[in-house]
């Protein structure tokens, strides 16, 4: 009897030592899969890390025509500019006192739009108040002839009694 509890005891304990030895080495792969992972991501962030855009080289003539192209299109009259500083700032460009080829007329048109609404604004505000002037004149009218009417009506029930 003592030898079949030894072997129960025993296998007992040989398969908590196996089972404990599962947890451990799982316990131990997921730690490792975890660490895996985390390296993974460390690395994917240190390439990342490593693309850096870097500035575009900007030569001299590429910055004279990005100016030219500038003063061309700028709201510069020619009182604020001389000719000297618009060809210093254009570089080997030189353009006439219009400086430019181009017009552009957008702003103005903008302007013109903008002017011309307010004056329909100010016209129909205008048209209003007339309006509302003489209907406060008809209304006003209108209680005079009913007070009158009143007025009759009751001067004519008074002589009849």
């Amino acid at each position: 009897l003592s030898a079949e509890m030894d072997e129960d005891s025993l296998s007992n304990i040989c398969e908590e030592i196996i089972q404990k030895w599962s947890e451990t080495t799982n316990s131990i792969l997921a730690k490792k899969k975890v660490e895996d992972e985390v390296q993974t991501i460390a690395n994917m962030i240190e390439k990342q890390a490593k693309i850096v855009v870097r500035p575009k080289g900007i030569s001299e003539e590429e910055k004279s025509r990005k100016a030219a192209l500038l003063a061309q299109y700028a709201n510069v009259t020619d009182e604020e500019t001389d000719d000297e500083e618009t060809q210093g700032a254009t570089g080997s460009f030189h353009f006439s006192n219009d400086k430019s080829l181009f017009k552009n007329t957008n702003a103005a048109a903008v302007l013109v739009a903008k002017k011309a609404e307010r004056e329909k604004a100010k016209e129909d505000s205008q048209k209003k108040k007339e309006q509302d002037k003489l209907q406060r004149e008809k209304d006003q009218l209108a209680k005079q002839e009913r007070k009158e009417k009143e007025r009759k009506r009751t001067q004519k029930g008074e002589r009849k009694r």
